[in-house]
């Protein structure tokens, strides 16, 4: 069976078709700078043939056009015909609490999926975009939403309502909600077959760090707390999001600075983080290149990146009344030997202890970088989000044919 997985976004869409015979990418890529000048898809096939074309590309359903088109180039595509796509599977970032699993696209989900776009006005329009262009496009097959918000569906009360009036919640379901939902239940997994024990039997925190960050703490293979909140800001610092915040600094920030709510909104999302601290890059790489020359700002960024991080670490294993593993994927907690190293340093007292010959080799592979007498152990575990999405997706087809 062959999958094409799409995540749309304003003005992109990433895509990947899976063959999960072999559980691999056929092709990968992305259209970038839809409705702007000088769009572009860049186009990578399993055997290394890359091709990048430019061209006018005004809305989303030219972009999956295009894609398709490349799919089924003679020079560059991997398929000779449409049908041999046999579902395509949506990343999709909020679902509510409309949607705990993923589910196939139908116009009363469609219906809902509109519902959502209030709790994710930046995101969800446009996966309802990406779509509403695929149904068009491909009428006849399976589509599928898998939810970044799903995997966090199991967390308790108690860890999801803010102290806030609960009328507010009742009204406008205002409460944590979590996302990187696919990465989280990915890598868990995953890192539970890495040392060969039950996904049950383990307390795991597990890491996500890229431009993007969040941290979940899963018990028995259920996410029961995670950093991310009623939007993708809360939590951890990030690229350019600022993260944990007194909801009255913005409001004092607002009135000194004369900001309206859209650009109260962008400095939270857009010009805080790493970027807004250390006055260079939201890219750690670039953070760390920095604090190496001595750049005293970027070296505060570091800090508190990792400061955010070894407490959220900490405290997750308190809410689990224990801890067994941390995982550390995404591109900086799979790259990022400096981040890893600064966040664990200070939890020996839990019996963490790292070996640090090893945290620094370890690069984008699957590694256990604790030490042998570490209690809890640290591993390394890139993710693979589209293999989730494809793997649901397979599921959801295989159960609607039978």
């Amino acid at each position: 069976m062959k999958i094409l997985i799409l995540n749309c976004g304003s003005s992109s869409v990433k895509y990947q078709l899976m063959d999960m015979t072999e559980r691999i990418a056929l092709a990968k890529g992305s259209v970038e700078r839809i409705g702007m000048r000088g769009a572009i898809l860049t186009h990578l096939r399993h055997d290394g043939d890359k091709v990048k074309i430019a061209g006018e590309i005004i809305d989303h359903q030219m972009a999956i056009e295009f894609i398709l088109g490349i799919l089924l180039s003679p020079n560059h595509g991997v398929i000779k015909d449409k049908s041999e796509i046999a579902a395509v599977g949506h990343r999709v970032v909020h679902g509510g609490e409309k949607f705990t699993s993923s589910v196939l696209i139908t116009e009363e989900v469609m219906d809902k999926l509109h519902d959502c776009i209030d709790l994710a006005p930046l995101h969800n329009p446009h996966n309802i975009k990406g779509i509403r262009a695929s149904q068009r496009l491909l009428p006849n097959i399976p589509q599928t939403g898998i939810f970044d918000t799903a995997f966090h569906s199991t967390l308790p009360d108690y860890a999801y309502i803010y102290g806030l009036p609960y009328l507010l919640y009742k009204r406008y379901s205002i409460r944590r909600f979590g996302f990187h939902g696919t990465s989280h239940f990915y890598v868990s997994r995953e890192t539970a077959k890495f040392l060969n024990k039950p996904v049950e039997e383990l307390k795991m925190v597990t890491c996500h760090l890229g431009n993007g960050c969040s941290i979940a703490a899963v018990d028995k293979g259920k996410s029961v707390d995670t950093s991310m909140g009623f939007t993708p800001v809360e939590g951890l610092l990030m690229g350019t999001r600022c993260g944990d915040l007194d909801c009255a600094a913005i409001l004092y920030i607002m009135s000194r600075e004369e900001l309206g709510l859209n650009e109260a909104n962008a400095l939270m999302n857009k010009h805080s983080g790493l970027q807004g601290i250390s006055g260079v890059s939201s890219d750690m790489r670039e953070i760390i290149e920095e604090t190496e020359k001595g750049n005293k700002q970027a070296e505060l960024a570091l800090n508190v990146f990792c400061y955010r991080l070894k407490k959220y670490i900490a405290s997750y294993a308190a809410a689990m009344s224990g801890l067994d593993c941390i995982v550390f994927t995404g591109g900086i907690g799979e790259r990022g030997a400096e981040v890893r190293k600064r966040s664990v340093a200070g939890l020996e007292f839990m019996g963490v202890k790292l070996e640090l010959e090893k945290n620094k080799t370890v690069a984008a592979e699957r590694a256990l970088i604790s030490a042998p007498d570490s209690k809890i152990s640290v591993v390394v575990m890139p993710t693979n989000e589209e293999l989730v999405i494809a793997i649901d997706t397979e599921r959801l087809v295989r159960e609607m044919r039978k």
